[in-house]
């Protein structure tokens, strides 16, 4: 924090940091990790916030330097305000990189984004991370430089501001200096070593806010170095303050249109593209679904533009201030999983999960298929897809009423079973004569292509529906039954049958049982001998 007397928020986020560190000296129960991650949410909500106020303040300063006609003592200041919410943005991702990196590495979320208890427990991951591949080293390097290079850019408008060091040892912790079971410890092994995930998430975005608060402080010292606004009623100038440019197709565009010199007694009328919008406080309230583009460049974007205009009173007449504002539409990808996606199984239950990455929590999938149907699943994303009996299947993919593309698929039959005859004491060797007068009991199994029996188990039931086992001598039948299911009962065969005679299985149809529990027969010419010795 800079010197002087500490703020209330300051106070607060230096007492939340020695809470942190101070549990992690203990052993957690499940709750506590859990009280880790509501405060780490706590945490993530209040960088949000910041990030929001000192985007504002960049463009506060930026609009009244320009509103009182570009002083050149103060266009400086413009720019190193820019410059330091890119190098701030610049740490603030590094840290957020971190913690996605823990999450990955830890397999902290299952596959509905919920973070597992037995995840935030691991203590072996943060270690390896920040210790042994001295990420954490290089953090604390981040870290201290920040509001080193801060004090420079501020240095060079002749602003004087000091900050304290953001990752610390423990002797440099008033808490640990005194502390011989802990004062040894460096800033990695402090934090991260024996650290639970749960925890380090928590402390990853107290840093975050830490690197925030110094930019906050900053952008205050700069802008109140401003020299004394004198409004002149002839210079306006319409804005727009959006929480991002690249928005994908499928979400929101969310932002602020205002005006520069807004006051209290000012009650504009603001529209974005002819359309009216909310105005709180002076602020337009800025949302609206975004369309996919027709086509994207290299990098997956495509650039629109809207038009905002406000409508104020200025010298007694209604005013327009008109703002063109460029936004880059990015191009979302659908992602397919499933045991097998290359081709999909003629009528049956191929279960499949769909996702939009690039559209995060506001995901809210709908389906559409061509010759096919669709089930959803119990979560977004998860659909069942029973495609017709041939040809290709379409699956349109849509979010929030906004249609995201398209996936197809070739359609792929069903492999044939393969027949093969049983007795009491399993597979029967084809290979060898049976002992005479033949098996005593007889099951004839149609057995599930391999790929097919794994992947579609709620489609691949099938049984031997229709056939004949003959009974041969010198290759002439003497007798014949029929087959009607699985068990077939030979028992006048085998009272007839003779040492050198054969059995000769003829299977016509298998029947398969869909996961609806339909039956579905098909044709299938298969010719099985059992010799008898």
């Amino acid at each position: 924090m800079a010197g002087g007397k500490e703020t209330p928020r300051q106070k607060m986020i230096g007492m939340m940091y020695l809470v942190l560190t101070a549990l992690l000296a203990l052993q957690v129960s499940n709750q506590i990790l859990q009280k880790f991650i509501l405060l780490n949410d706590g945490l993530e909500r209040t960088s949000k916030n910041y990030i929001q106020k000192n985007q504002f303040t960049v463009s506060s300063i930026q609009g009244k330097v320009e509103q009182q006609g570009g002083n050149i003592k103060d266009l400086p200041k413009v720019e190193a305000a820019k410059k330091i919410r890119e190098t701030t943005v610049e740490v603030f991702t590094y840290l957020e990189g971190l913690k996605q990196e823990l999450i990955t590495q830890s397999n902290a979320k299952n596959e509905s984004g919920q973070f597992k208890n037995s995840a935030l427990k691991n203590t072996d991951v943060p270690g390896n991370i920040f210790n042994n591949n001295k990420k954490g080293y290089e953090m604390q390097e981040k870290l201290n430089a920040y509001p080193v290079a801060i004090e420079g850019i501020l240095s060079e408008l002749g602003i004087s501001l000091k900050f304290e060091k953001i990752a610390k040892d423990a002797s440099e912790i008033d808490l640990f200096k005194d502390d011989a079971d802990v004062n040894y410890k460096d800033f990695v092994n402090l934090n991260f070593v024996k650290s639970p995930v749960g925890a380090v998430l928590a402390i990853i975005s107290q840093y975050q806010n830490e690197v925030l608060n110094i930019e906050s402080e900053s952008l205050s010292e700069i802008a109140n170095s401003l020299g004394s606004f004198y409004f002149k009623s002839d210079i306006f100038k319409a804005m727009v303050s959006a929480n991002s440019n690249i928005v994908a197709a499928g979400t929101k565009f969310e932002g602020n249109l205002f005006i520069a010199s807004s006051s209290s007694s000012t009650q504009p009328k603001m529209s974005v593209d002819g359309k009216e919008i909310p105005v709180e406080q002076g602020f337009g309230q800025i949302s609206f679904p975004v369309q996919p583009a027709g086509s994207y460049d290299d990098r997956g974007l495509a650039k629109r533009t809207f038009k905002g205009d406000v409508i104020v009173n200025i010298a007694g007449e209604d005013s327009v201030l008109s703002v063109d504002y460029d936004y880059y539409v990015a191009n979302p990808t659908i992602e397919v999983t499933a045991e097998s996606i290359q081709q999909l199984y003629a009528e049956c239950a191929n279960e499949l999960k769909i996702k939009v990455p690039a559209l995060g929590n506001s995901y809210a999938p709908e389906f559409t298929v061509s010759n096919g149907q669709s089930i959803k699943g119990s979560n977004p994303g998860d659909v069942t897809i029973i495609p017709g009996n041939s040809g290709k299947v379409n699956i349109g993919v849509s979010s929030g009423g906004t249609k995201i593309g398209t996936k197809t698929y070739d359609i792929r039959p069903v492999p044939a079973p393969t027949i093969k005859p049983f007795d009491g004491r399993g597979e029967i060797d084809l290979s060898q004569p049976y002992p005479t007068p033949g098996p005593s009991q007889l099951m004839i199994k149609a057995i599930p292509e391999p790929t097919f029996g794994r992947t579609m188990a709620k489609d691949a039931k099938f049984e031997v529906s229709a056939g004949v086992v003959k009974l041969l001598r010198n290759e002439v039948p003497r007798d014949q039954v029929n087959i009607t299911g699985e068990n077939i009962g030979i028992r006048q065969l085998l009272a007839a049958a003779k040492s050198g005679d054969a059995l000769i299985i003829q299977v016509t149809e298998v029947t398969r049982t869909n996961f609806r529990g339909n039956k579905i027969k098909s044709p299938q010419n298969e010719i099985i001998r059992i010799a008898i010795k």
